[in-house]
């Protein structure tokens, strides 16, 4: 299992929007996610900042992540979120999401 930890900016029109979307997520969307081996994923919000934490338990990380970003549904999503967001500028090339190191964990 692999923990990952992701930052995002909100525009500041989009904060209740997204907010609101996330109270009722797609079922179909939540089913990938899964589908795509992401367990205990969270989003926390603050002062128009994102933080995701989720943990991936497959073997082929990015292979997964091509399988979500092919699914029809997810893009649907993603067209209805995506506006709502910036990406930090500190973000690696080809990242949406900012990805960022774990320094420390204790379970």
């Amino acid at each position: 299992m692999q923990r990952y930890g992701q930052m995002i900016r909100l525009k500041p029109e989009g904060a209740s929007e997204y907010i609101h979307h996330h109270k009722k997520v797609w079922p179909n969307v939540i089913s990938m996610i899964s589908a795509c081996n992401i367990r205990n994923y969270s989003i926390y919000f603050r002062d128009n900042f994102l933080f995701a934490y989720f943990e991936y338990t497959g073997d082929n990380y990015e292979a997964d992540m091509a399988k979500m970003a092919a699914d029809p549904e997810t893009q649907q999503w993603w067209d209805v979120v995506k506006t709502l967001m910036e990406p930090l500028e500190s973000r690696s090339a080809g990242e949406f999401w900012a990805g960022m190191e774990e320094i420390f964990h204790l379970d």
